[in-house]
């Protein structure tokens, strides 16, 4: 007695499983991804890292995540970033501009004084750590939440130009209060 052949469909799936399995088993030996060469992603911190020069780096660019989660317009913001210098001569960062605030003052500066943050030869500087220069942006002229940025011109007196989205850093960043609110007894908060 012969064998009934297999309905059209059964045989349609006897041929696609092993197409299938072939192609499963393809990717078994391929390198792990470890032994696999990527590009290095740059950054990888708070904000992105950019050559001004061969010498002169800004890094992990980025506005303090603000208080109340949200800069309206009109606020000040603070600006953090890193200078690397790892060039044999000094140099000075004389200019922070940008189209979405009025100008970029450092702490105790004035209308109209000049902006001067000296990068020493073979060095860095951390703008707005404690016991470093600090720089605010001030008076935005558009709102902004965590991870919406603006572009920041930063200007070296021997390094050039260079242009970075400094973006408002996540909630969960420790943001520090701009003013000492007094206490009910009107003694200031140390905290």
């Amino acid at each position: 007695m012969p064998v009934p052949e297999p309905p059209k469909s059964i045989r349609r799936w006897f041929a696609v499983v092993p197409l299938a399995a072939a192609v499963v088993l393809s990717g078994c030996g391929s390198a792990a991804p470890t032994e696999t060469p990527q590009a290095e992603v740059s950054g990888g911190a708070i904000g992105p890292d950019k050559a001004v020069s061969a010498d002169v780096k800004v890094l992990q660019v980025h506005l303090e995540y603000p208080l109340d989660g949200r800069y309206d317009v009109g606020e000040d913001a603070s600006l953090y970033l890193g200078i690397s210098n790892t060039g044999s001569v000094p140099d000075v960062l004389v200019d922070v501009s940008g189209p979405d605030f009025a100008e970029a003052r450092t702490t105790g500066a004035q209308d109209g004084d000049v902006l001067a943050i000296e990068v020493p030869a073979n060095d860095n500087v951390y703008v707005g750590a404690e016991g470093a220069p600090a720089l605010t942006l001030v008076d935005l002229d558009r709102a902004l939440r965590s991870s919406e940025s603006i572009p920041v011109t930063f200007t070296f007196e021997r390094a050039g130009t260079v242009t970075v989205d400094a973006m408002v850093a996540a909630e969960g960043q420790t943001p520090s209060a701009t003013v000492d609110f007094p206490r009910n007894s009107g003694e200031p908060d140390d905290k």
